[in-house]
């Protein structure tokens, strides 16, 4: 396909809208689910557990998928996942209200119901190429637009949840969560057509799994700039889950005392991100990419310094909304980087294998946060979690490596999966 081509908007419109119903969709479960046990079992320890079972699918089908979505195609794994997010999160209202739901059942559904979360995801976003191309859209633009809309299904989902929890019941909100999901399977089988030739690059991928899911690793590995870029996301989300995991709600405990005001905080994090990736959608394109994501990351970095100083809380959430200002850019200008330099047939694996990368750190965060957080206290551990963000990130300007996405590669556009 070339810029010659008639230009096409609905297509990649199609998908945002599909995205963005799929992701509030993700959000009303991590919230439904979650208070239906609390309900149901009044136990702290089971809603604990389920908790677990939700993270721990993303990350084993983060690794693991991703080659399966490079053989499935991009818009059959979409439709298949969000069907199966569907049909699981269905169930649970089904066979409480029909024959009694166990425990043990209630974390089978929801380990189900999340394993294709991360492969479904990674599907929408591998078609994001080809549609950006019909749209005559700059990929950073494409990359920032699906960040937004992650970022704003984050924001509407949660509050949303709790509103329609308290309207209408737990219940009838997994109900209409089942229902997003079939939504947004709706919309891609209808909206976007597949036009997928052979090429010789494809016949030749048709090995064992485990090779393919072997290749995408090896592609990471020798390319030293996703290798670079995985590695410093891995430290950042490990830092990133020290702070939201554990600091950061010992410190509105002990310094807010209201839990309304972690949420304000939360709040303007999220807005933050949103406003910084709405910025760079306008003018990111025509900026150097490795200057632009060295100074975002640096800048995430002042809200340690500022929760340090114990400020008033308006004061905290201006500061908190300057500083995830630069979180906007980061999210686009990786996906920008991983279409232009993956190949299209590996888009699924190495996607993948760079998602479960991130994800993985986040639960060693958490748990070394809260011993760190009791052994030492909240002051030290912003000031020390300060420094080690702000050395962390601004060495990414002295890698070599990293300047390698300043190189804009021509991206090869051959058909949709």
């Amino acid at each position: 396909m070339t810029q010659a081509t008639q230009k096409n908007n609905a297509p990649i419109l199609a998908l945002f809208t599909a995205n963005a119903i799929s992701l509030v969709g993700n959000v009303l479960s991590a919230i439904a689910i979650p208070w239906f046990v609390l309900q149901t079992t009044g136990s702290a320890t089971q809603t604990g557990i389920t908790g677990f079972f939700t993270v721990l699918p993303v990350v084993l089908a983060g690794f693991f998928g991703g080659t399966l979505v490079d053989r499935l195609g991009y818009k059959r794994t979409s439709i298949i996942a969000d069907l199966a997010s569907g049909v699981m999160t269905a169930l649970i209202p089904l066979i409480y209200f029909t024959i009694g739901l166990e425990f043990w059942q209630l974390m089978v559904l929801v380990f189900l119901g999340a394993l294709l979360d991360s492969p479904g995801s990674t599907a929408r976003n591998a078609l994001v190429p080809e549609l950006a191309e019909m749209a005559h859209m700059p990929i950073e633009r494409a990359t920032t637009l699906i960040h937004i809309i992650e970022r704003s299904a984050r924001l509407v989902g949660a509050p949303l949840a709790g509103l329609l929890i308290a309207l209408v019941g737990t219940e009838n909100v997994l109900w209409l969560n089942a229902a997003s999901f079939f939504i947004s399977a709706g919309i891609i089988a209808v909206t976007i057509r597949v036009h997928k030739p052979v090429t010789h690059e494809e016949k030749e991928s048709g090995g064992k799994y485990f090779d393919e899911l072997r290749e995408g690793l090896r592609f990471i590995y020798n390319d030293k700039l996703m290798l670079a870029i995985v590695i410093m996301v891995m430290l950042t989300n490990f830092l990133d889950a020290i702070f939201g995991g554990v600091v950061q709600s010992v410190f509105v405990k002990q310094v807010y005392g209201q839990a309304l005001d972690l949420g304000l905080l939360i709040a303007a994090n999220g807005g933050g991100a949103v406003l910084g990736a709405l910025i760079f959608s306008a003018i990111g394109p025509r900026l150097p990419r490795h200057a632009v994501f060295v100074f975002g990351f640096v800048l995430t970095a002042i809200k340690f310094f500022i929760f340090a100083l114990y400020p008033p809380l308006w004061i905290a959430i201006i500061f908190v909304v300057i500083s995830s200002i630069g979180a906007g850019p980061l999210n686009p200008i990786i996906g920008a980087v991983e279409y232009e330099r993956v190949p299209k047939n590996m888009r699924g694996r190495v996607g993948g294998a760079v998602g479960a990368g991130a994800w993985s750190a986040i639960p060693l965060g958490m748990l070394l946060g809260g011993v760190l957080t009791e052994q030492l206290g909240v002051k030290p551990m912003l000031i020390g979690l300060g420094i080690v963000y702000f050395i962390t990130t601004l060495s990414m300007a002295f890698i070599p490596a990293m300047k390698e996405m300043n190189r804009r590669k021509e991206l090869v556009v051959e058909g949709i999966q």
